[in-house]
């Protein structure tokens, strides 16, 4: 605690000082008509290179036709028949702060920690801040998370993380680094963004908000263990844990699932199914494995395992994909336990330890089959109720959803979406942290599937 305190100290005395830059007058009645009467004013501290654009329209129904976002940055991550607002005309910012590593291509800059920022002309007096889930860009949230907290009016920021693509595991001197990265530039974009509001606005954010989806929800929860002077609360949407013991994380269950789905899907296998439950796939989730398998397991396996134990595969670089088990070197095998204890300590350089600061909002779904719930969602919220904080955290269990929505338009009939419930729980956490002490929210609860009504837009947390 003493090193927290001292590390919040002195992000406090550096926010400070970035609020203390001189605030331009505001604008005349005649300027403020105009979409980006305050654009001189956009600014962005600590960036090496930043280009500000006037819009008509900052939500992805303006922004994919002039440029300013990358549909296929967010692809799957929400349900086709998802609704979304538009028409919210202010300021974009895109840009980067300084970094080493080239892998993000966005407008040809081939440079990370690429960030983008938005300020609409209407504001509310708040910002929301993101970080990318996956190994996707700054744009990744914007069809989930951007186009709905700017129409209600609130300020959104989000950065790549600093290391992007499927190859992130480059970065970095020690095994570890590259996540590690992704709290830092978390930070980093939420002190530029604070200051960037306030110069453009002529007034400091009322409320901050942390908010992501997966990796994203991870940074949520780093941040308000780690930074909370930052923000006033945090939405966690099936945020991704590294436990910091030796409990079960994506490195354990994942060679399970890699050695027993094959015979699980050829023969019904009993065997191999008990051990996909034991290793943490919720019973029903059984008809995702094989989107799972095909799509999402192996790739996360080796790439992460690179990450955090590249000595496992020698000279190889993130294994072979879908190596049968016995095959040398093979991610398959791969046995968390058994390994080093340098490599458990690179886990727990990314570990979260439940202690949060400000109120945080957790949902993920039963049938998560790419996070599984028992290891993420369970787990995370057993660490907090050990810190003693169960009151900062509410937990909703959504019953029939999973990890991408995509999953909900394969599967209708048997499953639910999770983002309208990420939405709902942003609502409900503007509610809890309103002045005046706010509304408590609902008890944590699993949240039964919804089969009726508008299912891709609607959800209710009690």
């Amino acid at each position: 605690m003493p090193l927290l305190r001292r590390r919040s100290a002195v992000l406090s005395a550096l926010l400070a000082s970035l609020l203390t830059l001189p605030l331009l007058p505001v604008a005349s009645p005649a300027q403020a008509d105009t979409p980006c009467a305050r654009m001189g004013r956009a600014d962005v501290p600590g960036a090496q290179h930043q280009v500000a654009a006037c819009l008509d329209d900052l939500t992805t129904a303006g922004t994919v036709a002039s440029g300013h976002t990358d549909a296929a940055d967010w692809a799957g991550l929400h349900s086709a028949a998802t609704r979304n607002p538009g028409g919210v005309p202010g300021v974009q910012i895109d840009g980067y702060f300084p970094d080493t590593s080239t892998a993000n291509p966005t407008h040809g800059w081939n440079h990370d920690s690429q960030f983008v920022i938005r300020l609409p002309k209407r504001w509310n007096g708040g910002l929301v801040v993101a970080g990318a889930p996956g190994n996707r860009r700054q744009y990744a949230n914007d069809f989930t998370i951007s186009d709905w907290v700017l129409a209600k009016g609130y300020a959104y920021a989000s950065t790549d993380k600093g290391n992007v693509d499927l190859e992130f595991y480059r970065d970095g001197k020690r095994p570890g680094d590259a996540i590690v990265e992704w709290y830092h530039r978390m930070t980093q974009v939420t002190v530029a963004a604070k200051a960037t509001v306030a110069r453009h606005y002529g007034r400091s954010a009322r409320r901050t908000y942390a908010m992501g989806i997966s990796n994203g929800g991870q940074l949520v929860r780093w941040a308000l263990e780690n930074h909370p002077e930052l923000y006033d609360g945090g939405v966690d949407s099936e945020g991704t844990l590294w436990p910091p013991d030796n409990g079960s994380n994506a490195l354990v269950y994942l060679p399970v699932a890699l050695r027993n789905y094959p015979k699980y899907a050829a023969t019904g296998d009993p065997e191999a199914h008990a051990a996909m439950l034991r290793a943490g796939f919720a019973p029903g989730s059984e008809f995702l494995w094989d989107f799972n398998y095909r799509i999402l397991w192996d790739g996360t396996q080796r790439r992460y395992r690179e990450e955090i134990d590249p000595g496992f595969d020698g000279d190889l670089e993130a294994g072979i994909p879908y190596c049968q088990s016995g095959t040398p070197n093979c991610d398959t095998d791969y046995d968390y336990y058994a390994r080093p204890r340098s490599v458990h300590q690179a886990v727990r350089r990314a570990s979260m330890n439940g202690r949060i600061g400000k109120p945080l909002i957790t949902v993920q779904g039963t049938l998560d089959t790419l996070l599984p719930i028992k290891v993420h969602g369970d787990a995370y919220a057993s660490l907090v109720r050990s810190q003693g904080m169960a009151w900062r955290h509410r937990y909703y269990r959504i019953d029939g959803a999973s990890h991408l929505d995509l999953e909900y338009d394969l599967f209708p009939d048997r499953m639910r979406p999770l983002l309208p419930c990420m939405r709902t729980a942003f609502e409900t956490l503007e509610r809890w942290t309103a002045p005046g002490g706010g509304h408590q929210p609902p008890p944590s609860a699993t949240i039964p599937r919804q089969t009726s009504g508008d299912v891709a837009n609607t959800c209710a947390l009690s």
